[in-house]
């Protein structure tokens, strides 16, 4: 029986770290499964799309123009 791992877990033949699969004889896939160390693997696996994360990037942001561009009437004529 395929399980997929909640804990890690090693013997004699394997290293488990969770979420590993392996295959493992019925009895003591059974036994791990009852412990809530493992859970049984669909023998399908069925791929799903996972959309990431957009961050949005925005421009820099600085301080306005405290300066006008206009003349406004100050300094020499």
């Amino acid at each position: 029986m395929n399980i997929r791992m909640l804990v890690g877990l090693a013997g004699n033949e394997y290293s488990l770290a969770p979420g590993d699969e392996r295959e493992f004889p019925e009895k003591e896939a059974i036994r791990l499964i009852d412990a809530g160390y493992a859970v049984p693997v669909a023998e399908e696996k069925i791929e799903r799309a996972v959309a990431l994360p957009v961050f949005e990037r925005r421009g820099k942001k600085g301080k306005t123009d405290v300066v006008s561009h206009e003349n406004n009437g100050g300094g020499d004529k």
